[in-house]
């Protein structure tokens, strides 16, 4: 009786994965792209995933001063990978604080990443608006997982919630792409204004490193997903979650440790910065 239970909850969720991962392993996530092997969160990046075959490009995203959503992980220009326009690593000012020209003026694929030593640099690589990653996606089966970048406290740094919100969910709809997208966020406040935008898009809650009742949570919060840090979930975190109908998504996952633990979790997708790697890993073992 309790396996076929548990048969049926695991083809309930598996039905719900991203083409193509739907009844083999865990959907594989491109952290910012590749950002093992190629600048993060650069259009070199995506592309690259695309060409590996990813389930889902992961992203973050911030808003410029004028009101374009631009796909960028700090929300102050980062001086180790990139450089200004005076070919000097940038000084870290806001990304809201400047438009989308002025942005593009800022050269983020030259400098290579003293964490990924592997990374092979694209000189001129510009930060991308996410409009420029639909348009380039769009045509494909890939999904997006997309991370709102704002921090309570600091609230002069990025837009509102509710407006962040507001022009992420009207990107989304310009291309139609409300059943491809997630919104993640460590802040509940703009995954609360996505529902109430456009409740076809689906919501992830991050985590960090914090031991939490992740099945409240998540029916507290509404959310479709949980993406926690991988070493802050357990297996009987990952059960519990399941039986609420709740998909787990862990990162960054960087390793065959991680992955194989990942695994036996029984995950529904892993974030990593070597989605190459995972996925010939996974096709090892005849999971792909």
């Amino acid at each position: 009786m309790h396996l076929r239970t548990t048969t049926l909850s695991a083809l309930i969720l598996l039905a719900a994965l991203p083409a193509g991962a739907a009844g083999k392993g865990p959907a594989v996530h491109g952290h910012r792209g590749c950002r093992g092997i190629l600048p993060e969160n650069t259009l070199s990046a995506f592309k690259e995933a695309l060409r590996l075959g990813v389930d889902v490009l992961e992203l973050d995203t911030g808003v410029s001063r004028d009101g374009v959503v631009v796909i960028s992980h700090n929300r102050e220009l980062d001086p180790a990978i990139c450089l200004g326009p005076d070919g000097k690593p940038a000084k870290p000012e806001p990304i809201h604080s400047l438009t989308l020209a002025e942005l593009k003026a800022y050269d983020c694929g030259t400098l290579k990443n003293p964490r990924f030593p592997g990374q092979s640099p694209r000189p001129g690589e510009r930060i991308p608006s996410l409009a420029e990653l639909f348009a380039l996606a769009k045509d494909s089966k890939v999904e997006f997982n997309i991370e709102t970048k704002l921090v309570p406290g600091e609230p002069d740094v990025t837009p509102s919630p509710e407006e962040f919100a507001g022009r992420l969910v009207s990107v989304v709809n310009e291309y139609g792409l409300q059943s491809r997208v997630i919104v993640q966020s460590f802040d509940r406040r703009t995954l609360e204004a996505v529902r109430k935008l456009e409740p076809r898009i689906r919501l992830a809650m991050l985590t960090s490193d914090n031991l939490l009742d992740f099945a409240a949570v998540a029916k507290a919060q509404k959310v479709d997903i949980i993406s926690p840090d991988q070493l802050w979930i357990t297996k009987a975190d990952v059960d519990a979650l399941h039986a609420a109908g709740v998909q787990v998504a862990p990162w960054t996952v960087n390793d065959e440790k991680g992955w194989a633990r990942m695994l036996e979790l029984g995950v529904d997708a892993v974030i990593t910065d070597y989605p190459g790697a995972l996925i010939a890993w996974l096709k090892k073992r005849g999971l792909r």
